[in-house]
């Protein structure tokens, strides 16, 4: 099986989409990631590092309300996060992260709390998930995860097959449409 960057960027050049990032706590590295992949400037709009909390309300119009209730490390964050990204970059897909990487905790949040979020044609939606290991590993387990929904978020686009007619894939438990449902995955 080919790494979930080079996946994605297939996918969205197949399927003629764009997507930006919003990155907290993985501070660049799922677009660095991405750009890896050879034609990826084809489907890579921009990234925006908001590692400040107070950049995720002024960069990518993050609720400053919410920031000040619950802190950067919550869903509606990172789903407002991806929102921004796609808005700001005029990208397809918005892909978000935010998230504690360590060694310390983030007021309420453990260490290796993380959100990441996708916002797209159908909706957003957003993932909890619960790292454990270094800060290096959080960190690229997070940018992992945060391509891999992009990826279920794209497995509910239409497809054209070599004769030209559409066909529907579809994820299963695909959970689309501006809900945000967060789900434990554990390492």
């Amino acid at each position: 099986m080919f790494p979930a960057e080079a996946q994605l960027v297939a996918r969205l050049t197949g399927l003629g989409r764009t997507v930006a990032t919003a990155e907290s706590l993985t501070a660049g590295l799922v677009a660095a990631t991405i750009a890896d992949v050879p034609g990826a400037s084809a489907v890579l709009r921009g990234g925006a590092v908001t590692y400040a909390t107070d950049t995720k309300a002024s960069v990518l119009g993050v609720d400053p309300d919410l920031l000040a209730a619950g802190g950067p490390v919550q869903a509606e964050v990172a789903e407002q996060m991806a929102a921004g990204a796609r808005r700001v970059f005029g990208a397809d897909y918005g892909v978000a992260t935010t998230g504690v990487a360590g060694p310390d905790r983030q007021g309420d949040a453990p260490v290796g709390l993380v959100f990441v979020a996708v916002a797209g044609p159908a909706g957003v939606r957003s993932v909890r998930l619960e790292l454990s290991g270094d800060r290096d590993r959080i960190r690229r387990r997070s940018a992992l995860e945060a391509m891999r929904l992009v990826l279920v978020s794209l497995s509910t686009e239409p497809t054209v097959d070599h004769a030209g007619d559409h066909t529907e894939d579809h994820a299963e438990g695909s959970r689309e449409g501006g809900q945000h449902g967060t789900a434990a995955a554990a390492e």
